[in-house]
């Protein structure tokens, strides 16, 4: 009995091919699963559900209706970040299904530092310069997250410097920032600021990498973005606590 030939490509009944995008994010995502360190995804999963509590008893805490929804951009952006790292670093998932959450967990960080400017500009700076400021950060935000869905295979020396950039716009506002929050929310913003962008350039060169079975330079990456969270949720903490 003679089969029947198979389909060519381009023909109808012939498996859709994939995309070079997709392959290529495939072959990516197969070398880095068989080489990541064990470590990998475990800091992020842990202080999720840490980042979820704090969110939630800062948004209850905060005194008035702009502090509690200004702190509930700030903390759901904070969860996102984290939660959807841990998702896919700690996953094995199929290229597809890894190419989707490798955007997501990208395009989060342009989404952190616009949720953590937030409720910062909002309670500390006067309306016409919140209003200015967070036009900018949302929007270049925006521009950069879209640009991460749609170059996802970008070099790292393009994007890496986007998001140090844009974190660091707070810089020209530090003197308001002092004028009506004092010395240690400054002193926090820019402390988070270094963290992050230590983590950005850890991440960027791939150096140091301690022990690449356990604890490689992504995990590096991930502590300081941690620390950074960390010191810009006691500021927004502080700003929003002083509102009433």
């Amino acid at each position: 009995m003679s089969s029947s030939p198979a389909s060519a490509p381009g023909q109808p009944g012939a498996p859709a091919a994939a995309s070079p995008e997709v392959e290529q994010e495939g072959l990516v995502e197969r070398v880095a699963e068989s080489v990541k360190p064990h470590l990998r995804g475990w800091i992020h999963a842990g202080v999720t559900p840490v980042v979820l509590v704090a969110s939630i008893v800062l948004v209850v805490l905060s005194p008035t209706p702009v502090a509690k929804w200004s702190t509930a951009v700030f903390g759901l952006t904070a969860v996102m970040l984290f939660g959807t790292s841990a998702v896919y670093h700690r996953g094995h998932w199929s290229p597809k299904v890894a190419g989707v959450l490798r955007r997501l967990d990208h395009t989060n960080i342009f989404l952190i530092i616009a949720g953590t400017y937030t409720p910062l500009t909002l309670l500390l700076l006067p309306a016409d310069t919140a209003r200015t400021l967070l036009i900018v950060v949302w929007s270049g935000a925006l521009v950069g997250l879209l640009a991460r869905v749609f170059w996802l295979g970008a070099p790292r020396w393009v994007y890496v410097p986007v998001y140090v950039a844009l974190g660091w716009v707070a810089v020209w506002f530090f003197p308001e920032f002092y004028r009506s929050g004092g010395l240690a929310i400054v002193l926090l913003i820019a402390g988070g600021g270094l963290a992050y962008t230590l983590g950005a350039v850890v991440y960027g060169t791939k150096w140091p990498n301690p022990s690449p079975r356990w604890f490689g330079f992504h995990e590096i990456f991930h502590v300081l973005t941690v620390v950074g969270y960390g010191c810009h949720y006691v500021a927004v903490s502080m700003a929003s606590y002083g509102s009433a």
